[in-house]
């Protein structure tokens, strides 16, 4: 909960009625231009001055003024402050609500512990076209928790990449000539000959391994994340050896973006439907094929993709970003 502030000049209701008012463009500029202490007293005083030598000028005017906004400020702090205290109160009401509904925990008569696990194993292949009944649950039957955890891994790679990464234009000197002597190769020997060979016989065989997992994770254990981790290792096994001049001829941050955003918007939109209208939700009218046939159970072999896309693009953007802070 916030405090009332004792200095109106630097409070957050200024600042929002100056750019309610047009004095600042904090949007644009990204920050509010701020004047030294000792320039901002000189200009204080001038304005001061100026505003005595002007005729006919109300002397309690600003007084009554800067009074209105004084109050104002308190009305907002106030407002602030109970607005807080209900939102906390509304998410406890409705977590303690949400927990009097469920069953008891370790009951043997709860769904999960016999109809849940039973439909699954009576019914999965028939209702999803799947042979692996964990990809058939959480591509079909739990769609959204999966795409839940998608989300999380962009989320995170968003988080490392502000909290790691180093801007051109914010390296000093020292930072840029280290940079610049290591020529992205620091943490491994440079123009490795053994490492280099290694790597050109192993890294096409792990990503074509990798998308046999992915491809065939309806079919036999495996899936988008156990695939997607391989093709994460494959990329950085290439970039170990050959350093990122030659990779970023091929992956760079753009397509990173590009790779991730495409991922996940065609998840949401293809699983949108049973977002919304649960139990076995509505039949989308995609054929499930043969099971057994690599093009079957409907939507999830792309979904499958989609999730190993994302999880390889993670891996790697972690491992570029803990190793110089970029791509």
């Amino acid at each position: 909960m916030s405090r009332t502030k004792d200095n109106y000049d630097n409070s957050l209701w200024l600042k929002f009625k100056k750019w309610i008012d047009g004095e600042t463009d904090l949007l644009a500029d990204g920050m509010e231009i701020r004047v030294p202490e000792e320039d901002s007293k000189v200009l204080s005083q001038a304005a001061q001055s100026a505003q005595a030598e002007l005729p006919g000028d109300d002397p309690g005017k600003a007084a009554r003024m800067r009074k209105k906004e004084e109050r104002g400020l308190l009305l907002f702090h106030r407002f602030y402050q109970v607005m807080s205290v209900l939102l906390c109160l509304t998410i406890i009401f409705v977590l303690l609500w949400t927990i009097a509904y469920l069953p008891v925990f370790g009951n043997a008569g709860n769904p999960d512990n016999n109809e849940v696990s039973a439909r699954y194993i009576e019914k999965g292949v028939e209702e999803t076209g799947a042979l692996n009944y964990v990809t058939g649950m959480i591509l079909d039957y739990r769609a959204f928790d999966t795409f839940g955890e998608s989300c999380v891994l962009f989320i995170a790679s968003c988080c490392v990449l502000a909290l790691l990464r180093i801007d051109a234009v914010s390296r000093d000197a020292q930072t840029r000539k280290r940079l610049d002597e290591a020529n992205d190769r620091l943490f491994e020997p440079k123009n490795d000959i053994i490492l280099q060979k290694c790597a050109c016989v192993l890294v096409p065989f792990i990503m074509i391994f990798g998308i046999y997992i992915i491809l065939n994770g309806h079919l036999s254990p495996g899936g988008g994340f156990s695939g997607g981790a391989v093709l994460g290792s494959g990329l950085i096994l290439y970039l170990n050896a050959f350093g990122f001049e030659k990779t970023e001829r091929f992956f760079t941050e753009k397509v990173y973006r590009r790779i991730t955003l495409c991922a996940l918007t065609f998840y949401c939109v293809a699983k949108s439907y049973s977002f919304f209208t649960g139990a076995n939700h509505l039949e989308s009218g995609i054929p499930l094929g043969t099971p057994g046939a690599i093009l079957s159970s409907g939507l999830i072999l792309p979904l499958n993709i989609c999730v190993g896309l994302v999880v390889a693009c993670t891996m790697y953007a972690f491992y570029t970003l803990f190793r110089k802070g970029g791509m």
